[in-house]
């Protein structure tokens, strides 16, 4: 590939970001906003654009955003960007505004899928949408990468289409789709686009913006990491490829094993010395002559043959995974495809993957080589506005009132200082966008962009809401090895137990935190981000550092259940490990004088859930004093593996055959609701379903009206809804079906307004975020709880 190469360790290293030749464009320098009409393209001297990005978001140019990073990491290298956000999709007229692009459009449908973005775990409409000015909903389409890649086709038909984003990455092979509830194709067999960039996508943008500007065809760029395409099935350009057929579950040969994350690849092929499935092996004749060449057809060890075995090179295998005819009717087959594409993740090993879609084949190139840190830096230190478009401003031309973006509300004072996730979570699409592999910036470059962001971002009054990713606390955590890390396809460092490789200093971490709370003008800063508290609790002194300075009345952790069958799907550290972390969390609070609470998150209906789990879960959060207000039910999101899970019924995290292990799933609505009432024990809509659920399972004891017992015998009026201790964040309840005294003390509330975010809390005091100092004694006034920061798939670091 041209873009990269490999060392003596077959490490494949990649050329840098800031590697390339600057495009001719160039000379018109740095634009304040990236150009949404024809009017800034003028003021600009610009008579057209080079790319065009069509996004589902609106346009905020803050790093946060995937359309500013993309729009500026391109502009950095010349070209000339313009910005489509949310265009009226009826037609393609909204497409042509700035013109033909030059080059390509690059397609994504937003920060979040767009299905998730705009249906509930439940599949009912949500009424808003954060990433939108007012949070108003209905503002980009279902399935937009679809749509908007058809409007710019309608618009202009010879211009490459590139998309990208969280909804190509989850989608770029055959798929279960939850909200029809059937096996989909890939996202560019059905958008019919030219490419597909997945994860991380700057690497692979600017590498493909420049090939294109040299006038190299798009069917000829087949060789760029983190990129998938189309190809006619015996198409000769694929020669010189050595195919491993893994497209039936009971001949999986190599792809199926674990290689061990403690070898390099040379010592691991050593030790494994065994055939392919198909293909061809060569094997070096006794005397040390040229070898010669055999096919496999089984995973059988070549024991008649002399010396050892020659595996062919990583770069130029492709594994061909079940085809999308296959797996859409066999859910066994699907979750054997999603257990391989899970092990082909780790860009130090991976392979390319093929799945053939009718007469044609989806390439799927292997990951993208993570960002180095002054790649990271320079993607950061970029010129962003670090505010919405001026075309949002209200009359005013201010962006708080009516024009408000949520989304943007929730991070504009918040620094991102590191991406991917080595959790691997299964519910979570962290790490099949971002990947595995830390990304972490330097610490000059997190100080810098707290400084700008002092000193530039209106409103700004001293406290920074977050300074985290993904997670708050894998900042420059990694593998101890790099040859190791390389070799390594475990899918989770930290479990079933913390990795013996893998670095856990929170050191770096430590001395940022200090370093950024030092600076002038900076009052507080707090970590918004979610814990990883089985990280945390190997560093006593990091433990230490965040409770006595950066938790502002209470911590969100997710140990996610209490009970070993969903945890063991979830790949969750077990309760004990919560325990743990608690009394290191209460004891540095009590150290420093203050009152603070764990806010622990729970998922009800995951796959391997038993209706027992959930009771128990449900007696360990009362006995532990938690209520739950607003409840995450499990949300099979594309591509997951806790979504194969759910579709298969089979555990992809294990070998998967016709008689692997059944997984419980919890489907349909009844059941689905009867998890979340466990978690909401204490609201009384729910004691009927709970009453009948316990009887059915023989614990009539937890019914009565001790403080021992989980729900009581007697049952008020209720209207369906719930109200909380913290109740401008909860459903309200109507007033006629209130007592009196509640009428008289807490007047009747509407819904929330559309955009109004509500936040998970669990009935404690609110939260002092340290920013409202009161005119008695300098107490600090309590603030409400602040929603979670908008990621990449839209999901709590875990």
């Amino acid at each position: 590939m041209s873009a990269q190469k490999t060392n003596a360790k077959s490490t494949p290293v990649a050329k840098a970001l800031t590697a390339y030749r600057p495009f001719w464009a160039k000379r018109f320098g740095h634009a304040p906003f990236l150009p949404m009409s024809r009017a800034e393209m003028e003021q600009l001297g610009w008579d057209s654009c080079d790319i065009i990005i069509v996004t589902g978001d609106a346009y905020v140019d803050h790093p946060s955003f995937g359309m500013a990073v993309i729009g500026r990491t391109l502009e950095a290298q010349g070209f000339r960007v313009g910005i489509i956000a949310q265009p009226d999709w009826q037609s393609a007229d909204p497409f042509k505004v700035l013109g033909k692009p030059n080059l390509f459009f690059g397609i994504a449908a937003g920060n979040m899928d767009s299905m998730i973005n705009r249906y509930t775990a439940d599949r009912k409409i949500r009424s808003d949408d954060a990433y939108t000015p007012g949070g108003e909903g209905g503002r980009r389409p279902d399935r937009a990468t679809l749509v908007y890649t058809q409007r710019c086709k309608e618009a202009w038909s010879d211009v490459p289409i590139v998309i990208g984003g969280i909804e190509a990455s989850l989608r770029r092979i055959a798929h279960y789709d939850y909200w029809q509830d059937k096996v989909r194709r890939s996202v560019l067999v059905d958008a019919k686009a030219d490419l597909l960039v997945y994860g991380n996508a700057e690497r692979a943008i600017v590498e493909i913006a420049h090939r294109l500007a040299a006038r190299k065809p798009i069917e000829s760029i087949t060789d760029v990491r983190g990129t998938a395409f189309m190809r006619r099935t015996n198409d000769p350009t694929a020669d010189g490829w050595f195919e491993i057929d893994s497209s039936q579950v009971d001949l999986p040969g190599r792809v199926d094993a674990h290689i061990s994350p403690y070898q390099t690849i040379e010592q691991t092929a050593e030790d494994k010395a065994a055939g392919c499935v198909t293909g061809q092996v060569k094997v070096p004749h006794a005397d040390g002559s040229q070898p010669i060449t055999i096919h496999r057809t089984s995973t059988a060890a070549a024991a008649p043959l002399a010396g050892k075995i020659q595996m062919p090179p990583r770069e130029r295998t492709v594994i061909r995974l079940p085809a999308y005819e296959q797996v859409k009717s066999d859910p066994v087959l699907y979750a054997h495809a999603n257990r391989v594409l899970h092990l082909e993740t780790n860009p130090g090993n991976a392979r390319a993957l093929v799945q053939r879609h009718g007469d044609r084949d989806v390439w799927i190139n292997p990951p993208p080589i993570p960002l180095s840190t002054p790649e990271m830096d320079h993607v950061f230190d970029l010129n962003y506005a670090r505010a919405p478009h001026p075309v949002y401003a209200d009359e005013t031309g201010s962006h708080e009132g009516s024009t408000k973006i949520p989304a943007w509300e929730m991070i504009r004072f918040s620094v991102n200082i590191m991406r991917g996730c080595f959790g691997g979570c299964t519910f979570c699409s962290i790490t099949e966008h971002e990947g595995r592999i830390i990304q972490s910036r330097s610490e000059d470059s997190v100080i810098r962009e707290i400084e700008e962001m002092r000193d530039k971002v209106k409103g700004f009054t001293g406290i920074i809401s977050d300074l985290g990713g993904p997670t708050a606390n894998m900042y420059r955590i990694g593998c101890k090895s790099p040859e190791i890390e390389a070799a390594c396809r475990k899918p989770s460092c930290v479990y079933p137990g913390i990795c013996q490789n893998l670095n856990t200093s929170h050191d770096p971490l430590i001395k940022m935190y200090r370093r950024a709370r030092a600076l002038k003008g900076v009052k507080k800063i707090l970590i918004g981000s979610g814990l990883r508290y089985d990280l945390a609790v190997q560093s006593p002194e990091y433990v230490k550092e965040l409770v006595t300075h950066h938790v502002g009345g209470y911590l969100k952790i997710a140990p996610e259940h209490t009970e070993d069958g969903p945890l063991s799907k979830m790949m969750k550290p077990g309760i004990g490990t919560y325990d743990r972390f608690k009394k290191m969390f209460d004891a540095a609070s009590e150290e420093a004088g203050k009152k603070q609470y764990l806010i622990p998150y729970f998922i009800a209906a995951h796959p391997g859930t038993s209706d027992e789990d959930m009771m128990n879960l449900a007696v360990w959060l009362k006995s532990n004093g938690f209520r739950a207000d607003q409840v995450q039910t499990f949300y099979p999101s594309p591509m997951a593996s806790a979504t194969a899970m759910y579709h298969s019924s089979k555990n992809p995290l294990k070998k998967v055959t016709r008689d692997s292990e059944t997984v419980d799933i919890v489907r349909g609505d009844r059941r689905r609701r009867l998890h979340k009432a466990f978690l909401r024990y204490h609201d009384a809509n729910n004691w009927p379903m709970l009453r009948e659920a316990l009887k059915t399972m023989g614990r009539s004891d937890l019914i009565g009206n001790g403080k021992h017992h989980l729900i009581p015998t007697y049952q008020p009026v209720t209207d369906g809804s719930y109200e909380s201790a913290r109740r401008k964040n909860s459903t309200p309840t109507s007033a006629a079906a209130r007592p009196l005294n509640k009428q008289l003390h807490h007047p009747s509330q509407s819904r929330p307004a559309p955009g109004q975010i509500m936040t998970q809390h669990t009935g404690l005091p609110p939260r002092d975020n340290g920013s409202r100092p009161t005119a008695a004694g300098g107490a600090r006034r309590p603030a409400s709880a602040s929603p979670a920061k908008p990621g990449p798939a839209n999901k709590r670091g875990r």
